[in-house]
């Protein structure tokens, strides 16, 4: 087998997850393709299955068999996706068998409208590991305040987590201590952590959507041309160093007696994921949100698009370092002008939730419509 750019990066420490799934892309081997060349794991959300299922036929006549068996338009949603979910699985099953467990994860989203609810996530959660059972998915559950306590209970079940929505270095460390505390209790209650897996998703090119707009919104109203050019060259600046801070914590967090202790009675490293790392703005090189966060003991998930230039033209050269100044520097000088980000993080992750939420209602309309016309013929 041919290396690629993709096996070379992985011999660095970094795995490269396709954020994407559509039920042709498993049948006409396209995904076997791709992880021949390197992929190893796959992640998925309200928004990509919506675009999936409501802009293709592929699902009509699965959808006609289910709303012929009386199934409700959730129901027939639930099955969908499991469905690819575990086909996907399937196909990764070899990644995770050969990487230890490492890699070789499908991820499916828990209903978005649970996202402010503890008790219904982990019931969702636990309901999901049963009906998809296999070893090598996560659940992915959005970081908001009610969804750390989901997490803990879920991580504690034996239930592999995907921690989402991560903008701020604050969630991090929430979602971080929401795993560790987890694995405490699941020792204390002699289980095993070694069949316990998660990740810390860090959504990134979002960022540096938001901020860039309020900078072009200072900069126009700047009247002082020194100050109009430090503006100016902060921006696509914020997304990366934000995610510098966040992996500075991580490591520190890798690196500390209460992880070690933990990790020696078998805890897996809750790696940190880099998310949205689609370049938005074509300014930017379309691989910006890869090549400037390579590092160890990381993930990064992206869209085909970016999958496909990296493919083309990335290199596996490792940028990230615990080195913190830099990033520190930059979050400092937004800072100065008025920009902070944690405020414009906290937007971010209630603008999240909400999309995720409209994406889930788009497709249950979608099958609702199509419902209606596949069963009538």
């Amino acid at each position: 087998m041919t290396k690629t750019v993709l096996h070379e990066l992985c011999e660095t420490g970094q795995s490269i997850w396709l954020d994407n799934i559509n039920r042709s892309m498993i049948e006409s081997g396209r995904l076997k393709e791709l992880i021949n060349l390197g992929l190893r794991g796959m992640t998925s959300n309200p928004t990509i299955f919506d675009k999936a299922i409501s802009a293709s036929t592929d699902y009509n006549e699965t959808i006609s068999q289910l709303c012929n068996g009386d199934k409700t338009t959730f129901q027939i949603y639930d099955d969908l996706t499991i469905k690819d979910i575990q086909d996907a699985a399937d196909l990764f099953l070899p990644t995770y068998e050969e990487s230890g467990c490492l890699d070789g994860y499908v991820s499916l989203e828990i209903n978005p409208h649970l996202a402010f609810n503890t008790n219904e996530t982990i019931e969702e959660g636990k309901r999901l590991h049963q009906k998809v059972n296999r070893p090598n998915v996560m659940f992915k559950v959005p970081s908001t305040e009610e969804g750390f306590g989901a997490v803990e209970e879920l991580i504690f079940s034996g239930i592999n987590v995907n921690i989402t929505l991560i903008f701020s270095l604050e969630q991090y460390i929430k979602t971080a201590q929401a795993y560790m505390s987890g694995i405490k209790r699941l020792l204390e209650n002699n289980g095993d952590p070694r069949s316990v897996h998660s990740v810390a998703s860090v959504f990134v090119s979002r960022i540096d959507t938001a901020v860039d707009t309020l900078l072009e919104e200072k900069e126009s109203q700047e009247k002082e041309e020194n100050t109009k050019n430090e503006l100016h060259s902060l921006k696509g600046k914020a997304a990366v160093a934000n995610s510098r801070l966040i992996y500075k914590k991580y490591m520190d967090i890798l690196s500390s007696e209460e992880f070690k202790a933990l990790c020696g009675k078998g805890a897996n490293v809750q790696r940190v994921l880099w998310g949205s790392t689609s370049s938005k703005n074509p300014a930017y090189s379309d691989i910006k949100y890869v090549k400037e966060l390579i590092g160890k003991n990381t993930v990064n998930t992206v869209p085909d698009v970016t999958l496909d230039a990296f493919l083309g033209h990335g290199e596996a050269k490792e940028i990230l370092v615990a080195d913190k100044c830099d990033a520190q520097e930059i979050i400092g000088k937004l800072r100065s002008f008025g920009l902070d980000i944690d405020t414009v993080c906290a937007k971010l992750l209630n603008d999240g939730v909400a999309s995720f939420q409209e994406s889930f209602d788009s497709l249950l309309n979608s099958i609702v419509t199509k419902s209606k016309n596949l069963c009538s013929q």
